[in-house]
């Protein structure tokens, strides 16, 4: 029998997305679970107020109840730290690892380090962000070498509407993204429900799709040294050795 093994998810408060899909994707895992701790995060925007959400001190006191739970690994699963730096999320690793003693990795971390293994220069971005917050993960991303080849984004800052976007949507911006000549696609947000879509996307448009609530699972797994290679059916991140 397999050691049970459990990942710790740092959660915006506002999310209806994540848990539900992260749980279906380690259903096949049987000796896999996921377990949850929640934050306050509702709006996503560059003002004082949104920015302040982000502050380490709530997350890592949520970090700090799971890690009653004995988990494995604790992700950030968020995307923050495209707007914010990314460094914001090393040193959030960095502080939960410190006061818990569990390794730590978070959904923009985890996608970064796919992104530079397979060397994507240009980069496809889908999110549901406004404007300037856009503008700001487009400067990043090209800051670490993956240049924006195109993007799409819907001008939403309430979190809690990132769910409520439907397939339909998703997917046109994903065909108008890859059709710039993206080499990857990048969907940077864990309340949309494109996970999901993920495996439909990469069999139509013949490019990889990095969802960041898959990145998590990613990493976190990778983290807990159990195989991505094991959750079927969710696109070709989790064949990546």
């Amino acid at each position: 029998m397999r050691r049970r093994v459990r990942l710790g998810m740092l959660t915006p408060s506002s999310n209806t997305v994540l848990e539900p899909v992260t749980t279906a994707m380690l259903a096949g895992l049987e000796e896999v679970s996921a377990h949850f701790g929640r934050f306050r995060v509702t709006e996503i925007a560059l003002s004082d107020t949104a920015l302040a959400q982000f502050d380490d001190a709530p997350i890592l006191a949520a970090a700090e109840l799971l890690s009653q739970a004995r988990v494995d690994v604790i992700a950030w699963n968020g995307t923050s730290s495209g707007w914010l730096g990314f460094d914001a999320d090393r040193r959030l690793c960095a502080r939960i690892t410190a006061a818990t003693g569990i390794p730590a990795t978070t959904s923009m971390l985890a996608l970064n380090e796919v992104l530079a293994a397979t060397g994507v220069a240009r980069l496809g971005l889908v999110t549901p962000y406004t404007d300037d917050v856009q503008a700001r993960i487009v400067a990043n991303y090209a800051a670490l070498g993956h240049g924006c080849a195109g993007e799409r984004h819907l001008g939403l800052r309430d979190n809690f509407s990132f769910a409520e976007v439907e397939a339909e949507t998703l997917t046109g911006m994903a065909r108008d993204v890859a059709g710039q000549g993206a080499e990857a696609l990048a969907v940077i947000c864990t309340n949309l429900r494109a996970a999901p879509l993920a495996a439909a996307w990469e069999a139509e448009l013949g490019v990889p799709v990095y969802d960041t609530i898959a990145t998590a699972v990613w990493g976190s797994l990778r983290l807990a040294g159990v195989d991505t290679r094991r959750v079927q059916d969710w696109g070709g991140l989790f064949r990546m050795v």
